[in-house]
């Protein structure tokens, strides 16, 4: 448990130095956060898989997070001539360009490739082989990279003035949504535990995660939408900020929502992982944080809500 506690304060530690360096100095420190995150749960997701047998090219898989960011940072960049749906397109069409050289690789490299079948008994021909290695890989760049990219965008919202009319908030606004897409999975996580520790009851998942229940699932919920609301009314008691808050078109009830959705979706994420590092037959997919494992074991309701809130938030200031 003190293992755990100080792995958290530092956690926090880190979060909070970004969130002052995002507002004070620069996005792009937030960005390098999001990064760092992305390529070490990279490496641990494309161990996850070959664990589970399905092996995956791990160096495309680590290396992908950085031209994926970089993409985005171009897409952003060139913001007021491309917008952001083109911004999404390229970050895809990066994928898709990944997805096509894990494919080649095995087919370039076939004596590697042959000595890599004979090793693993596999009789499968060099063709089947390289597209079923190429799909495996693909997981890896959807899940987290892809997903958690997202928080980039949510990073940036502001710097997307051609679809956003959020150009004179000083980064602001974006802050506020970054903020509540890190605290929805914290509060959920945090208080499903509490909760379900208190309550217990029926098991929600036994065979994916047996400590989970129901009445936690439930606690985690309603505690996730009341403590969302509560950083809402902190930041609507702040004048400018209340006047920022109501000019972006962001309310109490449309946060309450939010939180909502992105609890459920959250669990669904944790859910996810659990199940992925069952089939493995592991604990933890790390050990990079002491106490709550690796990456994809503090992150994995993260990856699923960063784009929950970013399409929210989207549609919401569209409608200024």
């Amino acid at each position: 448990m003190k293992t755990r506690l100080m792995s958290s304060i530092v956690f926090i530690f880190i979060l909070a130095i970004s969130f002052i360096l995002k507002i004070f100095v620069s996005n792009y420190f937030f960005d390098a956060v999001i990064l760092l995150i992305a390529i070490i749960g990279s490496f641990e997701m494309s161990r996850l898989l070959t664990k589970m047998g399905r092996f995956n090219d791990k160096y495309l898989s680590t290396i992908f997070p950085c031209f994926l960011l970089l993409a985005y940072i171009l897409g952003i960049k060139y913001d007021a001539q491309i917008g952001v749906l083109y911004t999404i397109i390229i970050a895809v069409a990066t994928m898709v360009l990944f997805f096509i050289i894990s494919f080649l690789i095995p087919l370039i490299s076939f004596k590697k490739t042959r000595i890599e079948l004979k090793t693993r008994k596999d009789i499968t021909s060099i063709w089947k082989f390289s597209i079923i290695k190429a799909l495996n890989t693909a997981v890896v760049f959807i899940y987290p990279t892809f997903l958690i990219s997202f928080l980039v965008l949510i990073n940036h919202f502001e710097d997307l003035s051609s679809t956003f009319a959020l150009t004179d908030f000083g980064g602001k606004i974006s802050f506020f949504c970054l903020l509540l897409a890190f605290l929805i999975p914290i509060f959920t996580d945090t208080f499903a535990y509490l909760t379900g520790s208190v309550i217990g009851g029926k098991k929600l998942a036994p065979k994916i995660s047996p400590k989970k229940t129901i009445s936690g699932a439930i606690g985690g919920l309603i505690w996730c939408v009341l403590l969302s609301i509560t950083v809402f009314c902190l930041f609507n008691a702040v004048p400018s900020m209340s006047t920022l808050l109501s000019r972006a078109n962001i309310t109490l009830w449309k946060v309450g929502i939010i939180s909502a959705v992105g609890s459920l979706v959250g669990q669904g994420g944790d859910l996810l992982e659990s199940f992925f590092k069952r089939s493995a037959g592991i604990k933890d997919s790390g050990k990079i944080m002491p106490g709550h494992g690796g990456i994809l074991d503090r992150f994995d309701s993260h990856f699923i809500v960063a784009p929950i809130v970013f399409i929210s938030f989207s549609i919401i200031f569209l409608l200024i």
